[in-house]
């Protein structure tokens, strides 16, 4: 089963990948529709997950922004595929940066620049432009259950330079970047369990977030600082937009301040979700865990 997963996802990249651009891309919106009408968990996931977040939102708001998540990720698949075509000199082609001053100012502090992003538009292409542009990083990753398929996926990331840092090697290695004023890329929009999260507001509902970025950024001082790469009609192009750093909550209380700094950081990502609904993933059960006796909110995934 192994073999046929990795065979299946080489044959998908190289097929994309050989492909036009545009070709690509409507070849991955047909596979993304395909499989989201497959898959009913799915549909169920985004549709409750988009009436929890925008409760007055009319069906055909729901609809409007679910196909336009089906078109991203087709998309996201088609530029993936294509990461091997792009160089410094072509890099600005597809992806533009802006903003870019934000990042500049906190890595001008030297304490090292936490990357706060999302599974938010060109998610894959933002930190490989990024790179490309002159500022590689290392990435937070959970290996794959399937390892040919991880370092597939890894060999494409790392095309541009960036690296990644996995779950076993991650507090030490990490802490060392910031140290020597290195980048360290963050998703922080998922669920995660209660061990390693808390509770914050998100979307008017609590969900379980991490709290490692919180933790980190106290202890380094490293500046937090947000960015995502979103598409952009009008130019025809990603947009990489950077955020100011976000002021970190200091008041001696440390596990106040992680809830508070961790809290921010969810309102940023949201913000950011807010203003480009169609370009995040909905599918993922971003609210699964409860706090201790609340009821679960997807009963339809057990």
């Amino acid at each position: 089963m192994e073999s046929l997963e990795y065979y299946a996802a080489w044959l998908m990249l190289k097929t994309l990948g050989a492909l036009p651009s545009g070709v690509a891309r409507s070849v991955g919106v047909f596979v993304a529709r395909a499989l989201y009408a497959m898959l009913p968990k799915l549909r169920r996931t985004a549709d409750f997950n988009l009436r929890l977040a925008f409760p007055d939102w009319t069906d055909t708001q729901r609809k409007t922004v679910i196909r336009g998540m089906l078109r991203n990720l087709g998309w996201m698949a088609a530029e993936f595929a294509h990461l091997p075509r792009y160089t410094k000199e072509n890099i600005d082609q597809i992806v533009v940066l802006d903003g870019h001053e934000n990042f500049l100012a906190g890595q001008r502090r030297g304490k090292g620049v936490l990357y706060l992003t999302g599974h938010i538009g060109a998610w894959e292409l933002s930190s490989f432009a990024h790179a490309l542009y002159g500022y590689p990083l290392r990435y937070m990753a959970r290996p794959l259950d399937n390892l040919r398929v991880d370092t597939l996926i890894n060999r494409y990331r790392g095309l541009s330079g960036n690296k990644p840092i996995f779950k076993n090697e991650s507090a030490r290695l990490l802490l060392k970047i910031l140290r020597e004023a290195g980048t360290v890329g963050i998703l922080a929009d998922q669920n995660t369990m209660p061990g390693e999260g808390m509770f914050v507001d998100f979307f008017g509902t609590p969900a379980c977030t991490t709290t490692g970025i919180a933790r980190v950024a106290l202890h380094t001082d490293a500046a937090v600082v947000p960015g995502y790469a979103y598409w952009d009609q009008e130019i025809g192009k990603y947009r990489l937009r950077f955020e100011p750093a976000v002021e970190l909550a200091r008041t001696g209380d440390t596990e106040r301040d992680v809830f508070v700094n961790t809290q921010r950081f969810a309102k940023v990502i949201e913000g950011i979700i807010r203003k480009h609904p169609e370009q995040w993933v909905w599918l993922h059960a971003r609210w699964k865990t409860r706090p201790k006796g609340e009821r679960p909110l997807y009963d339809f995934l057990k």
